[in-house]
């Protein structure tokens, strides 16, 4: 099984937020997957496990588990380490999807390891599982403008022009997790991540 973590925070005020990208990306990766039907679909039809919004399927002979915790950002890891216990999976079988203020809007990188960037959701999964050697895909929101404080910019809605470069970038992303689901992490990165320095 493989399960797939989108992170973002609950309830409708953070809905269309950049922290909430991970939870988009689990929407479409739903639909990709042909499990439901995208956004406030999965809501209504996913179980609540593991402190999240669960839904589980199987994707070309794959079984996979998508997640949206429902903790709050900081506390993510609690239900990546909840499903991951329950499933007995190991790090190599799980991918997180985040945010990261570091990328241009809709540029996209995958890793199979490394810092949390700072980014609260993975410090806490990094906590819990005690390594920082899992697969993770981030998204690129671009850095806040000056005088902006982090925390109000990453709560706050992508502008028009954001939104346009993620037209894309969610696809490309949907693509990327089911080539690191077939072929593994390491030929993934070599093909998103190269088309990405590409583009």
């Amino acid at each position: 099984m493989k399960l797939i973590a989108g992170l973002g925070n609950p309830g409708s005020e953070y809905v269309g937020t950049r922290h909430n990208i991970g939870f988009e990306i689990i929407d479409a990766l739903a639909k990709k997957f042909g499990m439901t039907y995208a956004g406030e679909e999965f809501n209504r039809v996913a179980r609540n496990k593991f402190g999240a919004l669960t839904l589980d399927g199987s994707f070309k002979d794959e079984k996979v588990l998508l997640i949206k915790p429902l903790t709050y950002m900081n506390l993510s890891g609690q239900s990546v380490h909840a499903a991951m216990g329950f499933y007995q999976l190991v790090a190599d079988d799980i991918l997180i999807v985040l945010d990261d203020v570091a990328l241009p809007s809709g540029k996209i990188r995958l890793r199979s390891g490394g810092s949390s960037g700072g980014h609260n959701g993975l410090k806490n999964i990094e906590q819990l599982l005690g390594t920082n050697q899992y697969p993770r895909l981030r998204i690129g929101i671009d850095p806040p403008p000056p005088f902006v404080p982090q925390k109000d910019y990453v709560l706050g809605r992508f502008s028009p022009a954001q939104r346009t470069y993620l037209e894309t970038a969610i696809p490309r992303a949907c693509e990327a997790i089911e080539m690191w689901m077939k072929e593994g992490v390491g030929k993934a990165m070599s093909l998103f991540n190269a088309e990405e320095k590409e583009a």
